[in-house]
C-alpha cells in the first residue's frame, strides 16, 4: 500500500477520507474546469471573414438592380401570366427592383419582380440578372454584346 504509518497508533496521514474530504479531488475538479473554460474562450475564425456589402442592405425603396438577359421581355401590369403587357424591354435594359414575390403554378413557384424603369410593372425574376448596386448593374449591362 501507498500508506505510511506514524507511529504506534497506526494512523495514517493519506488515509482514504482525508482524500475524500480535502486533499486532491477539489484540487482536480477545478483544473478542469478551468480546462473547459479556457477552451470554450477561443476565438472563432468565421468572425474575421464576414464582409459587409456595400450597399445599405435594408433600403426603403430600392432591393437590387436587374439587368434584362432576354431578347426582350414584356412588362406586365400584374403578376403572373394573366397579366396585360403595359410595355417591353430589351437585352441589357436596367431596371429597379423595387418588390420581389412568388407566384404559385401548378407545380412550382416562380419569383416575379415589379420593377421600375422606362415601364413600372411585374416581370419574371428569370428573365434578370440581378445586382446590389446599380453601378454593378450598369457595368454588366454595358458588357452584353
Amino acid at each position: 500500500m501507498f500508506f505510511h504509518s506514524t507511529g504506534a497508533n497506526n494512523t495514517s496521514y493519506f488515509n482514504k477520507t482525508n482524500l475524500c474530504k480535502g486533499g486532491i479531488y477539489p484540487f482536480l475538479f477545478a483544473a478542469c474546469l478551468l480546462a473547459l473554460s479556457a477552451s470554450t474562450c477561443k476565438r472563432n475564425s468565421f468572425e474575421d471573414e464576414i464582409v459587409l456589402p456595400l450597399t445599405r442592405p435594408l433600403s426603403r425603396y430600392v432591393i437590387g438592380y436587374g439587368v434584362v438577359n432576354a431578347n426582350y421581355t414584356h412588362i406586365l401590369d400584374k403578376q403572373g401570366d394573366d397579366g396585360k403587357s403595359i410595355g417591353f424591354l430589351r437585352r441589357g435594359a436596367v431596371v429597379e427592383i423595387l418588390e420581389r414575390r412568388p407566384v404559385l403554378r401548378s407545380d412550382k413557384a416562380e419569383i416575379w419582380v415589379l420593377a421600375s424603369g422606362s415601364y413600372k410593372g411585374w416581370l419574371k425574376e428569370s428573365e434578370l440578372r440581378v445586382y446590389p448596386s446599380r453601378a454593378q448593374a450598369q457595368t454588366a449591362s454595358e458588357s452584353i454584346p
